[in-house]
């Protein structure tokens, strides 16, 4: 059997077949697609403006790395007029972040962007090492998705950044929409597709990559031969996002349209304005001065449970009442800085490539 020929150019061989479409495509214009849809949904949701400072979160893997070389390319073909950094969390990960930090380093110097790293142990005073010592592997990705989401702010801050842009893709949305339904979060359900997330007290968030298919990312990344780490995380395989991502892979292999069709379900969702009622107003922790639906943030919380040998009080209604009938938190407790948004320069210095 002959060769197929790209479709779409009709010139040359075509070597892969998409994911999300099914078409046979050539190469380039695989990259020229793939380039053209991110584009895409960067200009139809007005994400960004001339002039804007952006931080991408930088993990090393192959979702922020291709994010990375994309936006560069983006902005320097379309002039988007972006000033972009490199932003990395370090969650103290012996054998997994450490190394994976060493691949971000070399993307600082490939697409040469100023790059900050900021530490769980710099911030809160742990790692997750230490805490998984403590909590051992079954919430222990509670503490890591609270820390890390404020660590990204607060590097942000640090940078002086007006954007942050995350490598999330279609199916980490798709798979977050199962988990919330799963789980009968209706205020996590009502956002969690949202391509954009910003607060009064805190920095615009956004996810370019929102209808790109994982697969597509891991091909562009093979066929570009770009520099990223792929080996997943020692404490994640107990996750319970790890069924949502089975189920859906599931779906895929049936219905490779599930993963946009169940976007699409979640944008359509429209919360009640009764359940809206019941849900607790924005205000800012009393502690740290970081976004908060209650006194205390999640953050605060974790760590005061953590510092007073009772981590499950950030977890469970019935550890945090034992934590609370012990008395108040003692004086000298460990704190996390307060957070305020950018108003000047730079607060930190930064990592420049050489």
């Amino acid at each position: 059997m002959a060769p197929r020929t790209c479709v779409l150019c009709e010139n040359f061989k075509a070597i892969l077949k998409r994911p999300k479409t099914g078409q046979q495509i050539c190469k380039d214009c695989f990259f020229y697609v793939f380039e053209t849809e991110v584009h895409n949904t960067i200009t139809q949701s007005n994400l960004f403006a001339p002039g804007d400072r952006v931080a991408i979160g930088a993990s090393g893997g192959k979702d922020s790395t291709v994010l990375a070389y994309v936006l560069k390319t983006l902005n320097e073909r379309y002039n988007y007029g972006l000033n972009l950094f490199l932003l990395s969390i370090d969650e103290g990960i012996t054998g997994y972040r450490d190394d994976s930090l060493e691949t971000v380093k070399r993307n600082q110097q490939q697409y040469d962007m100023p790059l900050k790293i900021l530490s769980y142990d710099e911030l809160y005073g742990w790692t997750m090492d230490a805490i998984v010592s403590q909590v051992g592997r079954k919430n222990n990705c509670t503490f890591c998705g609270v820390f890390r989401r404020q660590a990204l702010d607060r590097g942000a801050v640090m940078l002086n950044v007006d954007h942050i842009v995350t490598g999330h893709n279609a199916d980490d949305i798709a798979e977050t929409v199962l988990m919330n339904i799963m789980r009968g979060d209706i205020a996590r359900l009502g956002r969690c597709t949202s391509i954009c997330t910003q607060g009064e007290d805190t920095i615009k968030r956004s996810k370019p990559f929102k209808y790109a298919y994982e697969k597509e990312i891991v091909m562009y990344a093979y066929f570009k031969k770009l520099d990223y780490f792929s080996t997943e995380c020692i404490y994640s395989p107990d996750a319970y996002r790890g069924h949502a991502r089975t189920f859906l892979k599931d779906l895929e292999a049936a219905r490779p349209s599930a993963i946009i069709d169940i976007i699409h379900s979640g944008e359509a969702f429209e919360v009640s304005e009764e359940v809206k009622a019941t849900q607790k107003a924005q205000q800012t922790c009393k502690r740290c001065g970081y976004m908060s639906s209650n006194e205390l943030c999640k953050a605060c919380t974790l760590l005061e449970g953590l510092e007073r040998g009772m981590a499950a009080s950030g977890i469970t209604d019935r550890a945090r009442k034992k934590m609370e009938a012990e008395g108040p938190a003692p004086e000298n407790l460990r704190t996390i800085p307060f957070f305020k948004l950018p108003t000047g320069q730079p607060a930190v210095a930064i990592e420049a490539p050489s």
